[in-house]
């Protein structure tokens, strides 16, 4: 394994970052209990964030009360104007933001930029809505005509994982905020200064006061989110188990959810693949972003002979770079969580083809958690390696005779975020797609993400609400639709509709 070179690796904060709520306009200067940041790259303390209190998150609501009936009243053309002037301030500020998400989430800094610049391709999607179709009216009988508006919840929030600090929140706020909802965010305590940087920015643009709050602090804060009467929607990332958690709590509670889980995401590889754009594409697929992410793959079903192509897998793995083009895990306990997970896979009967977990780390990170690519084969499909979400750069691959058996495989299992076929015929990438049972369905590409306005959503236990988001489909989310039947005069030719 390569050692790293500086070329992709964030500079050290110069000084501890306290990161504080945003309520009101202004960051707290509350005495709250801190709790300490570490960097995976090295974990030493880069910045202490402040846990909420209950009465925390009733100020951010009541201040964002406050600012709902302006805000709402406000032309969706003047709330775009202020997202596109926060858009340009993040341009501006590229290289400041991708450092901050790079040094607290083990990333490197260009899979940090690349985050930054998914995130504003939905800001620009929210800018788009002041010129698509949020309402309409048609005169439906004579003399009667029937309008539907778009009309904001109101206070609504979001709850964002560790992996992308800057992409998942701004799935949520931009189009929530342009729509004409108050929002407030709930990082992640273990990545908190990236989303105190934006808020910033959101400020800088012009933002009014209330109407997007910060609220940070860990699960006991995300429950109160999910249970507060005032907070209308709430939208969630992370894993499968507290999505579903979420999900319950925050619908019991009245509210609107959309919570999105964790996955198990399939690469089915057939022998007529072509080898380097397969081997480079599920390696790229798992490694990317330490395979932290809900989209990276997880499991690959090798239909009939493709030992060519595992072999150059192999080979493409071993030459990745720690630190330069693979980052770092979260933290110890998840380093300690995946090593685990292949040696449990060795224990049952798999081959490791490439063994990560004792790897040495890059220089001057040698305290970081740093694990480097591994390759299991021979798994059974029953294995725990074959069947959990590893969240890790970690591969299983399962090997079946035939197309259906892949196909069996992929139906059966209860995640439901990716799956993706690598192929050189088009009948196969044709069958795959038309059966398979994920949300979100590649030919070729290892990581399926639509692009905007295509909305991201998965199926199953990957998700768990109706309708997706980002794209069209959440603008059914943060809104409700108000019809409007009118009648002004009586019509001389009048009909049972009139």
């Amino acid at each position: 394994m390569s050692q790293a070179s500086t070329t992709n690796t964030p500079t050290p904060r110069q000084q501890v970052r306290l990161c504080r709520n945003f309520i009101g306009g202004k960051f707290s200067n509350a005495d709250a209990t801190l709790l300490d940041v570490k960097s995976p790259w090295t974990n030493t303390v880069i910045a202490r964030v402040e846990m909420s209190k209950q009465n925390d998150l009733d100020s951010a609501v009541n201040m964002a009360l406050q600012a709902f009936p302006l805000w709402k009243a406000t032309p969706i053309k003047e709330r775009s104007q202020i997202l596109y002037r926060f858009r340009e301030l993040v341009l501006g500020e590229i290289k400041t933001l991708a450092n901050a998400a790079s040094l607290e989430s083990g990333k490197t800094i260009s899979e940090a930029a690349a985050g930054i610049m998914k995130g504003l391709e939905v800001t620009e999607f929210a800018l788009s809505l002041q010129n698509l179709d949020v309402g309409g009216i048609l005169e439906v009988s004579r003399g009667v005509s029937c309008e539907m508006r778009r009309e904001p919840l109101g206070v609504v929030a979001g709850i964002a994982p560790f992996n992308f600090p800057a992409m998942v929140p701004m799935w949520m706020y931009p189009i929530a905020i342009a729509l004409g909802n108050c929002f407030i965010l709930k990082p992640s305590e273990k990545v908190p200064i990236t989303s105190s940087l934006m808020v910033e920015l959101m400020t800088k643009a012009g933002l009014p006061p209330g109407v997007f709050s910060l609220v940070n602090g860990d699960r006991s804060i995300v429950e109160a989110i999910a249970k507060h009467p005032k907070i209308s929607a709430v939208g969630f990332v992370g894993s499968t188990p507290v999505a579903r958690s979420v999900y319950g709590l925050a619908t019991n509670n009245g509210k609107r959810a959309l919570c999105l889980g964790g996955a198990k995401n399939l690469l089915i590889v057939t022998p007529d693949a072509d080898t380097e754009l397969t081997a480079r594409g599920v390696v790229d697929s798992f490694t990317g972003c330490a395979g932290q992410r809900c989209m990276a793959a997880s499991l690959m079903i090798a239909v009939g002979n493709v030992d060519h192509i595992i072999k150059r897998m192999v080979e493409v793995a071993a030459k990745i770079e720690l630190g330069t083009t693979m980052g770092a895990v979260i933290d110890s306990s998840a380093k300690e969580r995946i090593r685990n997970a292949i040696a449990k896979a060795r224990a049952e009967g798999a081959k490791i083809l490439l063994d990560g977990s004792a790897v040495q780390p890059p220089q001057s990170f040698t305290a970081g958690n740093w694990l480097g690519p591994t390759i299991i084969d021979h798994a059974r499909p029953d294995m725990a390696c074959s069947c959990d979400e590893i969240f890790g750069p970690v591969i299983t691959i399962v090997r079946v005779a035939i197309l259906s058996e892949a196909m069996d495989l992929e139906n059966n299992s209860p995640y439901g975020n990716a799956t993706s076929v690598f192929t050189s015929s088009g009948n196969v990438a044709k069958y795959v797609a038309s059966r398979a049972s994920n949300g979100m369905i590649g030919i070729n590409i290892g990581v399926p993400v639509p692009r905007e306005p295509f909305s991201f959503g998965g199926t199953k236990e990957s998700k768990f609400g109706h309708g997706d988001i980002t794209g069209t489909s959440a603008l059914d989310f943060w809104t409700d639709l108000k019809k409007i039947t009118s009648k002004w005069q009586q019509q001389a030719d009048a009909s049972w509709m009139s």
